[in-house]
């Protein structure tokens, strides 16, 4: 009689030997004929020009974790704002610390200018 381990690693090698199954019967039935037209990145109907491989600003992976790390503020506080009665005053406190080093956070982004789409002298 197999553990109930077992029967969980049997259902995973199962369903992983589903999946490489499906991979190798679409393999087989699929028509290969590859052209140029096919192998071009497609760009919602317009013509491409230049590679596809080009550096993004780095400004968009900055404003990205920023709105990143707020958002997670929020989905901490909620919980404990809707049941802050219930939890007592001491998690006022750490509430306010724990929001004080994301004001801290985003006034050092803030000072630093990353939060600023066109960069000037100032900000460099």
């Amino acid at each position: 009689m197999l553990s109930q381990f077992g029967v969980v690693l049997f259902f995973i090698l199962l369903g992983c030997a589903f999946i490489f199954a499906a991979l190798f019967a679409g393999s087989l039935f699929r028509p290969n004929r590859p052209n140029p037209i096919k192998l071009s990145p497609y760009e919602c109907g317009e013509q491409v020009v230049g590679s596809p491989f080009i550096r993004f600003n780095i400004r968009f992976y900055i404003i990205a974790l920023v709105f990143l790390i707020f958002d997670v503020e929020v989905i901490v506080l909620y919980p404990l704002a809707t049941q802050f009665k219930k939890v007592g005053p001491l998690i006022f406190l750490e509430v306010l610390f724990f929001v004080g080093i994301l004001v801290v956070g985003l006034l050092y982004v803030w000072r630093k200018g990353d939060l600023e789409w066109v960069k000037t002298a100032r900000n460099q």
